[in-house]
């Protein structure tokens, strides 16, 4: 007989998933890492088909884990295990890398910062592990791997294409929410009935009859382990009569594994429930548990015997089916007996959660000690970012709290912590057990405001945002205008229902009037609002009020506050706080390790660089806000994109982007796309596309919605062009509004140039000269090189040729530079007009570079090392140095000190 180890290795190993595993290790070896997914039911042969190939590898370090049921809600279990045997070598890592995985892995006191950067650390120590040898890690059941380890071993998985790193995942679901499903897979279907009855006459020494075989196949549907298990104990089959029909295969199995652990003695069978309650199979714990019951761990071997379990370092079970089979099958007391003593038996200094998980489920009744013990547990999960974990220690503690005033309290501060880790309809049970419980006003206000939250978090559309607006009337003022604050400007850049903005703003004003003594986050508030609902010329003072307070006090501040602040700059057109504001707040966010708030503080700066005529650094920030946000998994905002692309003139690419705005959870970018599209045919010369743009964000503007302010310069330019200057009146209006009542040079310019465009002076040539001496003196050069554009244009036509030709080529000269293509070439149309042709301006290097090969040169350039540039880009630095030589042969160069003597 074979031995029931190898019979699977020997049989259910099939050749061509084989081969897809022996392409993965074989290019891993090579450089070329990657991941894989086997997936199919329980006992299907994954196990086997992953040991056969890993036990033929050579030269691999194996890392393996896997995820059990009883240990799916402690944080980072899973990666502990995978992790430990290589984690000397985060000695090696950047220093925030460093900490990240002392934290992780109990070494350290600090609190765990982002995912993202939990992922890159692992990513990076296991790309340091890969320097002495390839890897290859296992994870076993990842179905039960825990949150935050499938989180950060999945992003690790998508950045080890340039690593010599191999991952293989054993799994029985891989849907969506598992993100296993993205990628590749090998799908296990079970055995086609001749390998079945090859396995069958290989599994037995003794011959079964027909009509017993023909019971196992049907039973067994091509199952191998249930091949094994049913014909190594084929009683049950010799059996007359009808055939048995259960659910699924893996109910029979569970019945074999319970019939056979039930022939067991008394003792054994104990230890067997004791070993299935206790995931991790320490056998120095099962010893010391065991011996609080009175008996001795060595009858583990009746079990071992009975091909139920493996004794050896660690107890391992013959198949997680058999554990949990075991565990079912014990009675409710049994079960809390045996957790009873492993929390005993678990020293509460090196394990406290676990210790407090065990306790949780060794009792019947209400416990206030353990409730306490499983809610700081809850804070320890919570202070390492494992929301999923914190919630299910806090609403077990609420379970086990015998007061319900206080048993509500917790599981509304569960519901919070589950709503925080992304599962809205569990927060949204939690808050329907707690009210059931009762509640002082205060717990009745905190559930109205969750239920508002979770329904804002479902849809950020205007009926949500009014109830948590109404909701949140209900908290301490100061914490209640913070919650206005996120809000009102989360609306107000996803508004697509004209008129309800300003109605909000009513709602909010009403609840939150101004305060005599602000802070700076009263006074964006009240910014905001003032400048949804009143003319420029009243809403002026609240805005520049937050501007300096937030300037004085910048380096203290919330970064996703920063972002409105520097959209409130740049409606301001005050260009020096614009980008000091831009820059600081990207630097708060990378200083601060808010993963969340970087992508769109870099969006902002984006913003900024288009105004200063530096549209490769644009791109460069845009670049690095789509690396944080694909590492996060969210949908990108598209509307400073879409202002870089209008500037540039790129009509094709400016059309596949609003097709994606509003879609797959996009918000509506109403304001911006307006914007960006009365920019893109302005450049273009399509004049009358533009107005209609510009008219319809004036429209909205007027409505109640919000709308960018800088569309009242690009409507006038576009009313003038095409003959329809009476359509400018209210554009006119605000911007000599904004002019007066905050004369900075960039607001003056617009109005000075509005008032040329449309000839409402005496003398346009000097009103065209102010507007460019005015421009010169802010850090926009595009809108200076355009203002340029439009005196020459306008010298053009007032047949002052000589003087045209000096405007329009400096202007070409310029934008041709800055890369506004649309703009430049429109100036070169009028220059030829002139009589002269323009300068051709020779190919661009960098041109030939990919979006991430010249985001890479761009940090390189600026003398960043691969181990930082990864640190930024969530990036492997094998990966970064991969890219770098592609830009040296694209780029004829070979060394960094080239790189930064090229114009990136």
């Amino acid at each position: 007989m074979v031995s029931r180890r190898t019979v699977p290795v020997q049989l259910v190993a099939r050749h061509a998933e084989r081969c897809e595993f022996d392409r993965l290790v074989t290019s891993a070896a090579a450089g070329r890492g990657g991941a894989l997914v086997v997936a199919g039911e329980a006992g299907i042969g994954k196990s086997a088909l992953v040991d056969a190939v890993v036990g033929a590898l050579d030269g691999f370090e194996v890392l393996r884990a896997a995820g059990t049921e009883f240990e799916r809600d402690l944080l980072y279990a899973t990666l502990h295990q995978l992790c430990a045997p290589v984690l000397g070598h985060r000695r090696k890592l950047p220093v925030v890398q460093q900490r990240t995985l002392e934290a992780v892995f109990g070494l350290g006191a600090q609190a765990i910062p982002d995912p993202l950067t939990v992922g890159l650390a692992v990513l990076g120590l296991l790309h340091e592990a890969a320097q002495d040898g390839p890897v290859c890690c296992v994870v076993d059941d990842a179905q039960w791997v825990d949150d935050a380890s499938r989180r950060a071993l999945v992003f690790v998985a998508r950045r080890v294409a340039s690593e010599r790193i191999a991952i293989v995942f054993a799994a029985r679901d891989v849907g969506p929410p598992s993100g296993l499903a993205e990628l590749p897979r090998v799908p296990l279907a079970g055995l086609g009935d001749e390998d079945a009855r090859a396995l069958l006459g290989v599994a037995t020494h003794v011959g079964l009859d027909a009509e017993v075989i023909d019971r196992i196949l049907a039973e067994a549907h091509g199952n191998p382990l249930a091949l094994l298990e049913f014909a190594h104990h084929a009683e049950p089959f010799g059996v007359p009569g009808p055939p048995r029909f259960r659910a699924s295969v893996v109910d029979a199995l569970e019945e074999q594994f319970v019939r056979r652990f039930e022939r067991l003695p008394d003792a054994t069978r104990t230890l067997v429930v004791l070993a299935a309650a206790e995931p991790v199979g320490d056998l120095d714990l099962l010893r010391r548990a065991a011996r609080l019951l009175g008996l001795d761990a060595a009858g583990l071997t009746l079990a071992e015997n009975a091909g139920l379990l493996t004794l050896g370092p660690l107890l391992r079970f013959r198949h997680p089916l058999v554990r949990s089979a075991v565990y079912a099958s014990a009675t409710p007391e049994k079960r809390r007996s045996v957790h009873g003593v492993l929390a005993e038996a678990t020293d509460p200094g090196t394990d406290p959660d676990r210790r407090a998980w065990h306790r949780a489920h060794a009792v019947m009744d209400a416990d206030e000690e353990i409730a306490a013990q499983l809610e700081r547990s809850a804070d320890r999960a919570r202070s390492r970012g494992g929301f999923a974990a914190a919630a299910a220690f806090m609403e077990r503690a609420g379970q086990l709290t015998p007061a319900r005033a206080r048993q509500a309290g917790r599981l509304l501060v569960a519901a919070q912590l589950r709503l925080q880790a992304g599962a809205p309809d569990a927060a949204r049970a939690l808050v329907t057990r707690a009210e059931r419980r009762p509640m002082d006003d205060e717990g009745r206000a905190t559930a109205r405001l969750l239920r508002a939250r979770i329904d804002y978090q479902l849809s950020h559309g205007p009926e949500a945002t009014a109830r948590l607006v109404d909701a949140v009337a209900e908290l301490a003022p100061d914490r209640a205008r913070e919650t206005y604050l996120e809000a009102f400007a989360s609306f107000m850049y996803n508004d697509n229902h004209p008129g309800l903005l300003k109605e909000i703003g009513a709602r909010i004003r009403k609840r939150a009037p101004q305060r005599e003594h602000a802070r700076p986050v009263d006074l964006l508030l009240d910014a905001l609002l003032d400048q949804s609902m009143l003319p420029a010329e009243q809403a002026v003072p609240a805005m520049r009020d937050a501007v300096t307070a937030y300037r004085s006090a910048a380096r203290s501040s919330v970064p996703w506050r920063m972002n409105l602040l520097c959209q409130v700059a740049i409606d301001l057109r005050d260009d020096e706080a614009m980008e000091e504001i831009a820059d600081c707040q990207v630097d708060l966010a990378r200083g601060q390790g808010s993963l969340a708030s970087l992508p769109q503080a870099l969006r902002y700066q984006a913003v900024a660089r288009v105004s200063a005529g530096r549209f490769d650094e644009a791109a460069v920030s845009l670049g690095e806000a789509r690396s944080v946000d694909e590492a996060a998994g969210t949908v990108p905002l598209l509307g400073p994109e879409l202002v870089l692309t209008g500037f540039r003139g790129d009509e094709e690419r400016f059309a596949e982007l609003r097709e994606l705005v509003g879609r797959d959870g996009r918000p509506f970018e109403a304001a911006g796309e307006h914007y960006a599209r009365a920019v893109l045919h302005n450049g273009l010369g399509n004049y009358e596309a533009a107005l209609e743009a510009a008219l319809t964000a004036q429209r909205r503007h007027q409505a109640g919605s919000y709308s960018i302010w800088a569309v009242y310069t690009e409507l006038v330019e576009a009313a003038a062009r095409a003959g329809r200057g009476e359509d400018a009146a209210v554009a006119m209006k605000h911007l000599e509004a904004l002019a007066r009542a905050y004369p900075v040079p960039w607001a003056v310019a617009e109005w000075l140039q509005a008032q040329a465009l449309l000839e409402r002076g005496e003398d346009c040539d000097a009103l065209y000269r102010q507007v460019i001496d005015h421009f010169a003196r802010t850090r926009v050069r595009v809108l200076h090189a355009r203002a340029r554009l439009t005196y020459g244009e306008w010298l053009r036509r007032e047949n002052r040729r000589a003087e045209a030709r000096d405007e329009l080529r400096a202007a070409h000269d310029a934008l041709s530079r800055i890369g506004a293509r649309a703009f430049a070439e429109r100036a070169a149309r009028e220059l030829r007009a002139t009589g002269e042709q323009p300068r051709r301006h020779g190919e661009d290097p960098l041109g030939r570079l990919t979006a991430q090969e010249r985001l890479i040169a761009g940090k390189v350039a600026a003398g960043a090392t691969s181990k930082e540039v990864g640190v930024m880009l969530f990036l492997s630095p094998r990966t970064v140095d991969t890219h770098l030589r592609n830009v040296y042969r694209k780029l004829g160069i070979s060394s960094r000190r080239q790189l930064r003597e090229m114009p990136l």
